[in-house]
């Protein structure tokens, strides 16, 4: 499924193909430009009072503005554009709040639909992958079934969690929970609250209470991108009885439009801690600006897929890695590993989306996981000998290979051109050639 700024993204394509030529931008161009954005904007969610703001701000600063001449107007635009955006968006990564006293209050509030629940407990994976002992609970008295959809959620994460059935108030259960991660070593308690189905005072109520009955060193208020301004109206409803800290911003990855969050940050102030990416537990990330502000121009998100990579390695695949490249071979037993990590990270179609427009446009087309899929069956068709000599594959062991892997004779031909290719970019890219990323021991934290 395309992210939530998928469309986004095409749109401001778009617009800045209309910019062309070199020299200094005219206010006649710029306007027809901010014209297209502004309607790209508007038809995409973002509040009017916002669009307002960032079309006057992109405008003081582009027109006569001189072109380099290394860049074209669309990329001057965009590259304002962009500083523009990152800067609603809040301008960098927002830190959870761990104090050195633990244990750590975290609240998770927002309506029934939002995510809320399932946040909790993605939020506990997420800490515990950060290494904290997070424990897990419930201030819902009135439905156990809420209760136990958490512990579920809890369990199959790995986390501890905390019921207390006979709780009459949500501050009791706090209070308990506290004490529970107290005597246990947990140093994050995460604290998940009745939803409802519309902001009404009787929740809003019983949240105020919570919170002055507890100091929380979190409130955090889960969002759903796919509600688009109704978000925006949400989070003020509970502006008046609490005070979040912060935003999860729900179902990021689904094909609604993509202005909500500029609209919810801009009017809200509340920074976007995080992101569910996905309905996986570990779907979960830390909300870069910047980087948003590339997905949102079609950019691409190159830093944050080499994360997932990163974090797809293992200590011992991460030493073996670093003697590859040492080595003066790259072989096919090589490269069949590199795949079987590459389908670790995520599905064929979530890498595509991070990758930057003008590369995403081709591989969408691809059935990725397919290919993956025929790759791995043709090295596996191969002898030993033949994966780590592919030179000695003639005519008769191609026809064995395709047999074998049930392919065509002109499939192998074409993994082994392709296969030479990386090749030769892993050799370029071994003596620090090429490419800027071969610092990093590997193309996007791979081997080749």
């Amino acid at each position: 499924m395309d992210c939530v700024f998928e469309q986004l993204a095409e749109k401001f394509a778009g617009v800045f193909k209309k910019l062309r030529g070199k020299g200094r931008l005219t206010a006649e161009e710029v306007d027809e430009a901010l014209r297209d954005l502004r309607l790209v904007l508007l038809e995409s969610d973002v509040h009017y009072r916002v669009v307002k703001d960032l079309i006057a701000r992109v405008r003081e600063r582009a027109v006569g503005q001189e072109v380099l001449e290394s860049v074209t107007p669309a990329e001057m635009v965009m590259k304002i554009l962009w500083e523009e955006i990152r800067g609603i968006l809040g301008g960098e990564a927002k830190d959870l709040h761990v104090p050195p006293v633990t244990p750590a209050l975290f609240l998770l509030v927002g309506l029934q639909g939002s995510g809320k629940t399932t946040t909790c407990g993605k939020l506990g994976l997420f800490l515990k992958e950060r290494h904290y002992f997070p424990v897990l609970t419930s201030t819902d008295t009135r439905r156990p079934a809420a209760r136990e959809q958490l512990r579920i959620l809890a369990s199959s994460a790995g986390l501890d969690f905390f019921d207390l059935p006979s709780a009459q108030h949500p501050l009791e259960v706090v209070q308990a929970a506290r004490r529970y991660a107290r005597e246990k070593g947990r140093d994050v308690v995460l604290v998940d609250t009745a939803g409802r189905l519309h902001v009404e005072e009787e929740l809003l109520r019983e949240l105020q209470e919570l919170t002055r009955g507890e100091e929380f060193h979190e409130i955090l208020l889960v969002l759903d991108a796919t509600t688009g301004q109704e978000a925006v109206r949400v989070a003020e409803g509970f502006r008046e009885w609490v005070n979040p800290t912060g935003i999860i911003l729900t179902k990021v990855d689904t094909d609604a439009r993509g202005g909500a969050v500029l609209s919810i940050v801009a009017q809200t102030g509340w920074p976007v801690k995080l992101i569910g990416v996905g309905e996986k537990l570990n779907q979960l990330e830390v909300f870069h600006p910047e980087r948003m502000a590339s997905r949102i121009l079609g950019m691409g998100d190159t830093l944050s897929l080499i994360e997932k990579i990163e974090r797809a390695i293992t200590e011992e695949e991460r030493k073996k890695l670093e003697k590859q490249v040492t080595r003066e071979e790259f072989t096919l037993e090589d490269f069949l590993e590199e795949l079987r990590r590459l389908r670790r990270v995520g599905s064929f179609e979530d890498i595509v989306n991070m990758l930057p427009a003008s590369l995403r446009g081709a591989l969408s087309q691809v059935d990725g996981e397919r290919n993956l899929k025929r790759t791995e069956a043709i090295i596996l068709s191969m002898t030993r000998e033949e994966r780590r000599n592919p030179g000695i594959i003639n005519a008769s062991r191609k026809r064995r290979i395709a047999q074998g892997s049930g392919t065509t004779v002109q499939e192998v031909n074409r993994l082994l051109r392709e296969f030479e290719e990386i090749r030769k970019l892993w050799k370029k890219m071994k003596k620090g050639q090429a490419l800027p990323f071969a610092k990093r021991k590997g193309f996007f934290g791979f081997g080749f």
